[in-house]
């Protein structure tokens, strides 16, 4: 398994372990850009990139980033441990959608 892979297993371990549903696109490069995983937990739309430790998203993957984000869902860049981390307190915090 590639380096990228592991990182990508670590992802889908945790999704499994807070019920978030995910769809991993396959790119063929047709049509839109996209990112490793979209996903939606607790009303909420969220996308994942994965890197290798210390790596960066190419500019078309910032750029689908920069949409998804504009679009008020959340985009995460996940290259190791520490990243990791932060996506498994994003999803343990209460960031539901508030009806007034």
């Amino acid at each position: 398994m590639t380096p990228e892979g592991r990182v990508k297993e670590e992802v889908k371990k945790l999704l499994k372990e807070y019920g978030v549903y995910r769809f991993m696109p396959v790119q063929t490069g047709m049509g839109a850009p996209g990112l490793d995983f979209f996903c939606c937990h607790r009303g909420r739309f969220f996308a994942i990139e994965t890197k290798t430790l210390g790596g960066r998203p190419t500019p078309r993957q910032r750029k689908t980033m920069d949409e998804i984000e504009a679009a008020g869902g959340a985009t995460f860049l996940v290259d190791g441990p520490a990243a990791l981390y932060a996506l498994d307190r994003w999803l343990h915090d209460d960031h539901s959608p508030r009806i007034s």
